[in-house]
């Protein structure tokens, strides 16, 4: 047992022995094939102890002749590095598109171009309304009966109970007891809205004597205050007036950056601070600098509260304050956001909103988003502050100056004039 022992450590002895005599002569030619897909044959013939030295020493036999492959090799190298060159001329072309988008944005002003985009954008509105009126008047006299189903329809379209009492009882008055066609229900309706929301129909004027016209923008959590400020900065450049952006909502990161992208975008300068810094101190600080700059117009944003909490509330009031120490005709306009698919709670926002800070200016944001378009026209209705643009996108042209007219056909489903 002992003599077989020792018997199976003698080839292992020597087999090692050959491996080293391997590596002395390999180790000088096989160093570039080991890196090439060459070695795997010398891991076969290891297990084999007795044969390996015969393969050996055909496997550098192979190696030379790739060296010679490799020369030629290189030179593909060279002209690799050339289809790269191209590359990075495509990366400057990129900053160049925002030109062409800007010269394709001129379209969307056309009265026509707007019109079509805001009745596609009250589309759920306005089916609501026609498919009703038309299920209600359809070969129909317009008798008690007819006039309490067409107010119960207004008033789940969210034009609220005064408002459909007043359209329908004007209805009442030019065509009670006849039949009427949902054509002329729809027209009459229309011409209606028309006339209650006309008065607020308002643009926003800017003083560029006072340097600058301070906008404050406030509303509740979600109702579009960021992006609108944003393409409000964008419209005025393109008036030719000098913005600059207040980045006042300090409890979120994301409306800071969100913030300094349109800033970017829109060439303005962007006064920020830390996530968690006292929005007023930033106001004033902005307040301070475009004075200084002379500046003709700065936005402020603001962190998006609820109208009842009361903590938040006083919180932006203390903004309000101390922007009047630099200015006491400061905040000239108060821009509330409102959401529209909130429906008939927007009236509770307008009305905490007004009381706390002033509100003087109203902006309607995602008039496209549900059914409930017609809460303009009870907003116009109960409080009569100005209704300056009006929002059915998301696209930077989508937020447009409000327009009676076309806002109460687009409602109606009726086509421009």
């Amino acid at each position: 047992m002992i003599f077989r022992w020792f018997g199976r450590k003698k080839p292992e002895e020597t087999a090692p022995k050959d491996e080293a005599a391997k590596d002395q002569p390999v180790t000088l030619e096989s160093a570039t094939p080991a890196l090439e897909p060459e070695p795997a044959p010398e891991l076969a013939p290891a297990p084999p102890s007795i044969e390996p030295p015969a393969p050996v020493p055909q496997t550098p036999a192979t190696p030379v002749t790739p060296p010679a492959v490799v020369a030629p090799v290189e030179p593909p190298p060279s002209p690799a590095p050339l289809p790269p060159a191209p590359e990075p001329e495509p990366v400057p072309e990129l900053p160049p598109s925002p030109a062409p988008a800007a010269v394709a944005e001129e379209a969307p002003p056309t009265k026509r171009g707007w019109f079509a985009k805001l009745k596609e954008g009250l589309s759920k509105s306005s089916s609501k309304l026609t498919d009703g009126i038309t299920s209600i008047f359809t070969k129909r006299k317009l008798d008690d009966e007819a006039l309490e189903e067409l107010e119960e329809l207004l008033i789940t379209a969210d034009l609220g109970p005064a408002t459909a009492a007043k359209v329908t009882a004007e209805l009442a008055r030019t065509r009670f007891g006849k039949e009427v066609s949902p054509e002329e229900v729809k027209a009459t309706l229309a011409a209606e809205v028309s006339r209650i929301v006309t008065p607020v129909a308002k643009p926003l004027v800017l003083d560029l004597a006072l340097k600058p016209h301070v906008i404050l923008v406030v509303g509740v959590n979600g109702t579009g205050k960021t992006t609108t400020i944003g393409k409000l900065a964008r419209q005025f450049k393109a008036e030719g007036k000098s913005v600059m952006l207040a980045a006042g909502d300090t409890f979120r990161a994301a409306a800071v950056s969100q913030l300094k992208i349109w800033g970017e975008r829109t060439g303005c300068p962007v006064v920020a601070r830390d996530t968690g810094a006292d929005a007023a101190g930033l106001a004033y600080d902005a307040l301070e600098r475009a004075k200084a700059e002379g500046v003709d117009v700065l936005l402020i944003d603001t962190a998006g509260r609820l109208q009842n909490k009361t903590g938040l509330m006083e919180e932006l009031r203390k903004i309000v304050r101390v922007i009047k120490k630099l200015d006491q005709t400061a905040p000239h306009t108060t821009l509330l956001t409102l959401d529209a698919t909130t429906g008939q709670n927007a009236h509770s926002q307008v009305e905490i909103f007004r009381d706390m800070v002033n509100v003087n200016g109203l902006i309607l944001t995602k008039l496209d988003g549900s059914a409930r378009g017609g809460v303009l026209v009870s907003l116009a209705e109960k409080f009569r502050i100005p209704v300056h643009a009006i929002g059915v996108g998301e696209g930077v042209y989508d937020l447009r100056p409000f327009d009676a007219d076309a806002f109460a056909k687009s409602l109606m489903g009726l086509g421009a004039e």
